[in-house]
């Protein structure tokens, strides 16, 4: 018996669907294969779903001979920078965004400063009521995103800090 029959079977609408997702058996799979091979990452689009699938080999440890069987998943992505230092600040309230904790007052924090955790960073205006924001961690401000006066959402960036410049 042949033991590709079953394809054979298989009607066009289930080829369709079984090519549509990728199962985490074939994903196991691809990371086996990646692992045991010179390649270093493996690339998947899929166009039309508006999927973008890489694998990357982990880098082992310096002096370790052992290969690791687990790969990188990025999902829906382009190439960024490490996500593990940058860490944003994230408006807790809607209001008023101001950079001063006293109107007319100087700004608290400025691009390029040194934060401590729980350092004063700015202030967010609402009903009348001036709300702290606070760093939640030391670092160093990357990126301010908003705008002395600018109104904000909750949950919206407000500012980057990036952790491997600690204070």
């Amino acid at each position: 018996m042949d033991g590709n029959k079953h394809n054979h079977n298989v009607g066009p609408q289930m080829r369709e669907e079984q090519v549509e997702s990728i199962s985490l058996e074939q994903l196991r799979h691809l990371v086996r294969l990646l692992d045991r091979s010179d390649v270093s990452e493996i690339e998947l689009k899929r166009v039309k779903e508006g999927t973008h699938l890489v694998l990357r080999k982990a880098k082992a440890a310096e002096g370790s001979a052992q290969r690791s069987e687990q790969g990188t998943i990025i999902a829906n992505s382009s190439p960024t920078q490490p996500a593990e230092t940058k860490h944003r600040v994230i408006a807790q309230l809607v209001g008023i965004f101001h950079c001063w904790a006293k109107p007319q007052g100087n700004p608290l924090v400025a691009l390029g400063d040194r934060v401590k955790a729980g350092q004063l960073l700015a202030t967010i205006q609402s009903l009348n009521v001036l709300s702290e924001i606070e760093a939640p961690l030391a670092g160093r401000i990357v990126e301010i995103l908003v705008q002395d006066g600018q109104p904000i959402e909750y949950g919206q960036p407000l500012m980057i800090i990036d952790s491997a410049e600690g204070a």
